[in-house]
């Protein structure tokens, strides 16, 4: 049960992040915090966790810039 520890410390992040920014920059930072914490939670039950924090921030920072109005 070392799943719901690091999950419930995921799904806070993603609360605390949720919404944040309206430009395209601050959007993409936000995009990137969210992406590298669920990335590293993910990355963490595989074993490599900064593999999944580099993965999932990247991804976030492009998902956010794209996302911005």
């Amino acid at each position: 049960m070392r799943f719901a520890p690091r999950f419930m410390m995921a799904v806070a992040l993603v609360l605390a992040v949720a919404a944040c920014g309206s430009s395209p920059g601050s959007r993409a930072v936000s995009g990137g915090l969210l992406g590298a914490g669920a990335g590293a939670a993910v990355g963490s039950l595989s074993g490599n966790a900064g593999t999944g924090a580099l993965v999932g921030g990247g991804l976030g920072a492009v998902g956010g810039a794209v996302t911005a109005r």
